[in-house]
């Protein structure tokens, strides 16, 4: 009886254990439905799980009850998880979504020129500007070897598809730089005022950008500095135009860096012939500092710089039988201090403010020129994580802006213009990943300007496609407005203008892979609203108006490779556009005359290891540029010849820390010309004589020698070349 007993309580118990296995299958499939082997299913919490086969199916087994949570992972698929009751799901089908934040997703390219450390494609990287040939370490000219910029020698600033280069703003940290250039007069180049070696990494946007930013017609160029110093060290520079000496300290959470330099010209222009001259040459003072603090979720950064730069010179004028003297001055401080960090649950913060100021003090023949520009900008912005497919980012910033100018000929005019502008704005944008090869940027910018009394409101939207490992299409589309530039808002007292605007149209073919990337981009730009004045120069009485109109459209390809030839490194860009408009004092739809309808660089670099050296040529081309001749009927009907220009430099390592280098812009001589100054008025024979518009000099040479003392003992200067 009692083996009979222990026999069915037995039986009962092996029975319920039995009916207590649950068994859970299905079939794991990708978003085309077809089948992802090797998927790890398991129930969180427990060791029941399987891996799919070679069609995707799993089964097993488990002892649990009731609602469990079902986990299905694989590495280039987001994880599956959802509550299940484990008794009913049998031969269910799963699908997986992409990864959308694999290396490999698709990004929006169409206008964007990426590079640095956290770009997808560095199109153009940080060692670009300092080691290209004929850039001088000079953020734009290294800029200028892209396509969709144009090669404006007499002005040295970034003209962008046909704009000019007022319609460029640069940004440092996300905070706008009011003053981003150095002084300059007539037909003599300025160049950017910052060091290449403070930024991990720029976006050249040339069209279609963010609309977190405003205040421009053709493009934006965002700099980011770097959040964090190498090393302590000490930088020491003899150069044929100056001195420099720079340190850098670095502590737990923070570092900080310190920049000076002088700069004088006159050794170069002793040797080299001028076609200007120069009672006393270009001579500049500056220094920077840059403090970096890191906390627990964020990072502070404080920049500040200043610089003095000054220059007399007499250039000959058409209109007069002897040269017109310049005597400049210009005293220039920035600041900017940001604060980047994570807040909460997917929570970015970004806020900062930035300062500018900027004197300049002029004596232009008998007249004398002051002028002063105070300018500020305050940004917040938020930008939150509401899943891996949708990131919604808005904010708002406030420009200020106060200029004065006072005139006085010394004879009997003397005025004073000037104005006072205010411009709030706000915008939002979200980024939808609908998946790896899918993602949309969609968004708008309201911005309230007091000086025009006017309130825009500009979409901006933009789209890309994946549609193989290495390419992708990219399509954008944007409204942009800008309020019109200093020459004529100065004198907003007398005239109400308005913004001018553009609308524009971006379609970008990319193809990457390690070492390699390629480029097409075709756009159409609309101008409207551009302003039109009445006088053959810009005065205070002329006869404004915002009727003006104009458009530009283009072809650009771009090709880098490191893959041809061991230790060279060379792109390849071309430009091709078409533009016109009417504006200024145009009598007609017109090219003007900064555009050349062709542009080709070409930029090799190239380390021999048996020389310790990196040698590079940089061959810039552009064709024909329009001018007016008023002695024939037709407007700006001429055309100046091709621009070309060979540059090369050379960087010798004579021990790790120490770098001799040398480079000479323009090594052949070419003599180019940037177009013709005709006179105002024809001589006795009905003629307008001119004079052609040409370089300060047919070259430019610098030697350096370059000395690091750091800790490790192998850091130098080269990325500061």
């Amino acid at each position: 009886m009692k083996t009979k007993l222990l026999f069915t309580i037995s039986f009962l118990f092996l029975t319920a254990f039995t009916f207590a296995q649950n068994t859970i299958s299905g079939k794991v499939l990708d978003q085309k439905g077809k089948p992802v082997p090797g998927a790890n299913i398991y129930l969180d919490g427990t060791y029941d799980g399987a891996t799919s086969s070679e069609t995707g199916d799993f089964s097993f087994e488990t002892t649990t009850t009731g609602n469990q949570t079902l986990v299905i992972s694989f590495l280039l698929y987001e994880t599956f998880k959802k509550e299940i009751d484990v008794t009913n799901f049998k031969d269910q089908s799963v699908k997986l979504r992409e990864n959308v934040n694999a290396l490999d997703a698709v990004v929006i390219t169409a206008g964007n020129l990426d590079s640095g450390d956290k770009a997808r494609v560095s199109v153009l990287k940080p060692l670009d500007i300092v080691t290209t040939a004929g850039s001088a370490g000079n953020i734009i000219a290294a800029l200028q070897t892209l396509p969709g910029t144009q090669n404006v020698g007499e002005d040295g600033r970034l003209f962008v598809r046909g704009g000019e280069a007022s319609e460029t703003q640069t940004f440092v940290d996300g905070i706008r730089v009011a003053q981003p250039y150095g002084a300059t007069t007539n037909n003599l180049p300025t160049r950017s005022r910052f060091s290449p070696f403070l930024f991990s990494g720029m976006s050249f946007s040339t069209g279609g950008y963010s609309a977190e930013y405003g205040e421009a017609l053709s493009s934006v160029l965002l700099l980011n500095t770097k959040d964090e110093a190498d090393q302590n060290k000490t930088d020491i520079s003899f150069m044929t135009v100056g001195l420099g000496v720079g340190n850098t300290q670095k502590w737990k959470k923070s570092s900080l860096s310190v920049n000076t330099s002088y700069i004088n010209l006159a050794p170069y222009q002793a040797v080299i012939p001028q076609n200007v001259e120069w009672n006393n040459p270009y001579q500049s003072f500056g220094g920077e500092a840059v403090y970096r603090y890191s906390l627990e979720r964020g990072i502070f950064k404080f920049y500040a710089a200043f610089d003095a730069e000054k220059f007399d010179l007499n250039q000959k004028n058409v209109n007069f039988k002897d040269p017109i003297r310049t005597d400049l001055d210009n005293n220039n401080f920035y600041l900017n201090a940001s604060y980047k960090g994570d807040f909460g649950t997917g929570w970015q913060l970004t806020s900062g403010i930035s300062y500018g100021y900027s004197k300049n003090k002029v004596k232009y023949d008998i007249n004398d020129i002051d002028s002063n520009e105070n300018a500020a900008q305050l940004k917040l912005k938020l930008r939150k994580n509401i899943s891996n497919y949708f990131k919604l980012s808005f904010g708002a910033d406030y420009f200020i802006t106060k200029f004065n100018e006072n005139f006085d000929n010394n004879i009997s005019i003397k005025t004073a213009n000037g104005y006072d502008s205010n411009i709030a704005a706000f915008y939002t944008e979200g980024d939808i990943l609908f998946s790896k090869n899918l993602a949309a940027k969609v968004g708008f910018r309201l911005s309230n300007n007091s000086l025009l009394d006017e309130t825009k409101l500009a979409p901006r939207a933009s789209i890309a496609y994946k549609f193989s490992k290495t390419s992708q299409l990219s399509f954008a589309y944007g409204d942009f407005s800008q309020t019109p530039v200093v020459d004529y808002i100065k004198f907003s007292r007398y005239h109400q203008f308005e913004s001018e605007k553009a609308q524009h149209y971006i379609l970008n073919y990319q193809f990457t892979k390690p070492g390699q990337i390629f480029r097409a981009d075709l756009y159409y730009k609309d101008y409207s609203n551009l302003v039109q004045y009445n006088t053959r120069d810009i005065q205070y009485n002329s006869v404004f108006n915002n009727n003006g109109s104009g458009y530009a459209k283009g072809l650009e390809l771009y090709w880098r490779d490191s893959n041809l030839y061991k230790n060279l490194e060379y792109w390849i860009s071309y430009s091709y556009i078409d533009s016109e408009r009417l504006y200024k004092n145009f009598p007609t739809m017109a090219t003007p005359n900064f555009i050349a309808n062709h542009s080709l660089s070409i930029v090799t670099k190239y380390f021999i290891t048996d020389w310790k050296s990196q040698v590079g040529f940089t061959n810039s081309y552009s064709s024909g540029r329009p001018y007016n001749d008023p002695n024939q009927t037709q407007f700006m009907n001429g055309k100046t010849k091709s621009y070309n220009s060979l540059s090369f430099n050379w960087a010798y390592l004579l021990t790790t820390q120490k770098i001799l280098y040398f480079s000479v812009s323009n090594i052949l001589g070419t003599q180019n010309v940037y177009g013709y100054d005709y006179a105002k008025l024809p001589d006795p024979n009905g003629v307008y004589q001119r004079q052609a518009v040409v370089p300060t000099a047919d070259r430019f040479f610098f030697v350096g020698f370059f000395w690091t003392i750091s800790q490790n003992k192998s850091e130098n200067q080269l990325k500061n070349l």
